[in-house]
Formats: structure tokens, sequence, C-alpha cells
């Protein structure tokens, strides 16, 4: 990432912190840091009105006063396929689920569960392009690739009040144990850098 082309600024939120990378005039990326690490750490925060917005608007999702984000947004990496998988997610609206499947028959690509899968799993504007809403056709959780991974996902679908099932493994205190200690254990960790600096 060069600072002169690419903007970047990280947030707190109820997953852990948040990044998010935008170019002038559209958001590019969006990331829930995972075991206390983003992807740009190093460098340095560069604001921009684009970026103070998208931050807005992610808290009002947090605090249940936006359904809808109202952000310019564009999908610079990726393969057609994939950019077909993430313009179908960002038509699923906020409290509502699909299945792999269906995304697969909404791109006329039916069978191709698997892959859409795999494109899911890539989207680059998490929790903004809903990706967590997509779940199996029985309603369970596969998987998640953001944060904490599948209690990330537990967490956004229960904030939204969209039902779903998880696998017997998982406990949903358990799930919910995971993402609090996963974050207080950052916080502790970011605490004991700050200080040996």
């Amino acid at each position: 990432m060069t600072d002169t082309e690419l903007l970047l600024m990280r947030t707190p939120s109820p997953l852990g912190r948040l990044e998010l990378v935008a170019d002038s005039t559209h958001l590019l990326s969006l990331t829930i840091e995972t075991a206390g690490r983003l992807p740009h750490d190093g460098h340095p925060e560069t604001p921009s009105a684009l970026l103070e917005d998208a931050l807005t608007q992610l808290a009002e999702y947090f605090t249940h006063s936006r359904t809808v984000f109202e952000l310019p947004t564009r999908f610079d990496n990726g393969t057609p396929f994939q950019h077909s998988v993430w313009h179908r997610l960002a038509e699923v609206p906020h409290g509502a689920a699909t299945s792999y499947g269906a995304v697969a028959t909404a791109i006329g690509r039916p069978g191709a569960g698997r892959s859409i899968g795999r494109a899911v799993a890539a989207n680059p504007l998490p929790i903004i392009v809903g990706c967590h809403r997509v779940l199996s056709s029985t309603g369970e959780i596969i998987g998640y690739s953001q944060g904490s991974g599948v209690p990330t996902k537990a967490w956004l679908l229960t904030h939204e009040r969209i039902a779903f099932t998880i696998r017997a493994q998982y406990d949903p205190l358990d799930l919910v144990n995971q993402v609090l200690g996963d974050l207080v254990q950052t916080s502790g960790r970011r605490e004991a850098e700050r200080s040996a600096s």
C-alpha cells in the first residue's frame, strides 16, 4: 500500500478493530481484526471524508440505527465470477439471509455452491456487503473468514436478528465468550505493546 494512493482508517467495534481502505472516491476494503492484527497495522491512518462517513455509518449499524449502507464501493481485485457474487450479496437486505445455492442460482451458476463459498469468503467488504448473511440451505453457519470466524458471523447474524443454526461442536454461549475473549486478549496485547514502546 502506498500512502499517496490509498487512504486508511481504523476504528474499534463490538467485533474488534476494523480497518477501512479507500481511494479518493470509493471504499475498497474493510477488514475485521484477526488475532489482534490488521493488514496495514504498520501504516499511519490517512483520514478522508469518505472514510469518516464510512466510520459513522458503521457506528450507526452497530447501534441498530442503520440498516442500509450508503457508500460508494468498488471491487478492485477478484475475478468476474467473484464480482458477480459480491454484487449479489450487496442485494441481500439487512435482517435477511440467503443460501450458497440461492446465490449460485441468482448469478446463473446453479450447482456452484462451493465456488460461491470461496467467493463469499474473499469478499473485500464484509459487513457492508453482507457476506455474513449467507448460510447453508438448512440455515447453518458453514464458516466465516473474518475476525474470530464462526463466532464473528454468529454475532453479526444475531445483531441483525437472523435465525441460524450451528454445528454441534459449537455451543452458542461459547461462541459469545470466544468473541469477548478475543477482544479482551487483543486489548491487553495492544496495551502491552504501547507500554513497551
